[in-house]
């Protein structure tokens, strides 16, 4: 159970109109101008070197850089589900269906509802989708509760994270078809077309340009690196930060703070990551344009200092031994029966 000063809901305030006063909720068309102009280009590039190098084994490092661009494009994505690029939500919907379904198969309108649910409640075993036990366990009360596949890898989940994210582009496709199948997403024939638009030009291509075997290894080497990095990219921000149950009354401020963690780094890791690895900004203005976060840190970690909120921070190597060193603190319980 997490522990905190009686739950004051003007610590919040204060800090926003601080943020608010300082111009960092302003969008920023430029950036994303330039940003969405960068990505877009290497993007096509990268299928442009893929057709015009052929029936060859110099494919699979194309396969790598499309997998860094398909994340390039998915944090993108997160960026217009957020409000962060365009005034209006017709705008953001249409160029994240774009972003999303067309260009990298993944459904806009079912990842933004998930990842909405997630904002809410970060951490919160009971509401937040990401720390679901659907494979993974989160907590110990998750592993006591276990059963099948999950209790199966819970025994060992800190050693099989990363080869269980090689397969989670293909799980983030499936979810998304699933969705739109289910009929639990707006604008359900939209996605669907849209997601039908994609595989059908991204398999089209692979399976015209390779033979059969080589067009599986190009696959599998692409969709494997395109999970590894969006695992990588998200993972550091919460895993091994506290877990909420139903006994945590929270604040808005403590309940994002307390289960958000910073990754430091230059320009390099904010430009891999996206500007998440300011997490805990991002969380309490999940509609600050991605490069205000830095420059909002150092008000967010000195108003936390002066109301006594912990805040936290590490590097990206270090944040992802916390992450590992709490799934395997959770498998414990399964270990010793």
């Amino acid at each position: 159970m997490v522990t905190s000063a009686p739950t004051r809901g003007s610590d919040f305030a204060r800090l926003s109109r601080r943020i608010t006063e300082a111009g960092l909720l302003k969008r920023r068309p430029g950036y994303y101008a330039v940003r969405i102009g960068l990505v877009g280009g290497l993007f096509a590039a990268g299928w442009a070197a893929f057709v015009m190098i052929g029936d060859s084994w110099a494919q699979l490092p194309v396969a790598v850089f499309l997998a860094v661009m398909f994340a390039q494009v998915a944090l993108l994505a997160h960026d217009l589900a957020h409000g962060q690029v365009f005034r209006t939500r017709r705008a953001s919907a249409a160029a994240g269906q774009v972003a999303g379904n067309l260009l990298i198969g993944l459904g806009y309108g079912w990842w933004q509802d998930k990842h909405t649910r997630h904002h809410a409640n970060p951490n919160h075993e009971e509401r937040d989708p990401d720390v679901a036990p659907d494979v993974l366990l989160w907590s110990r009360r998750q592993a006591a509760a276990s059963s099948g596949l999950p209790r199966f890898i819970g025994r060992h989940q800190a050693f099989l994270f990363f080869p269980l994210l090689t397969l989670e582009g293909l799980n983030l496709h499936i979810s998304s078809v699933r969705a739109v199948v289910r009929g639990k997403v707006k604008n359900r024939v939209l996605e669907g077309s849209l997601l039908f638009a994609h595989f059908a030009a991204y398999l089209g291509v692979i399976f015209a340009v390779l033979p059969f075997g080589r067009a599986l290894v190009f696959l599998a080497v692409h969709q494997a690196c395109f999970g590894v990095y969006l695992g990588c990219t998200f993972a550091p921000n919460h895993k091994g930060m506290p877990v909420l149950t139903e006994e945590d009354e929270l604040d808005y401020l403590r309940r994002q703070v307390l289960t958000s963690r910073n990754v430091r780094g230059g320009h390099l890791i904010t430009t891999a990551l996206g500007g998440l690895n300011y997490q805990i900004e991002h969380h309490l203005f999940p509609s600050m344009p991605s490069p205000n976060l830095r420059r909002a840190r150092p008000m967010v970690k000195a108003y936390c200092a002066e109301i006594g909120v912990p805040y936290a921070e590490s590097g990206l190597l270090a944040s992802w031994g916390q992450a590992l060193r709490h799934l395997h603190d959770v498998g414990a319980e399964i270990r010793v029966r």
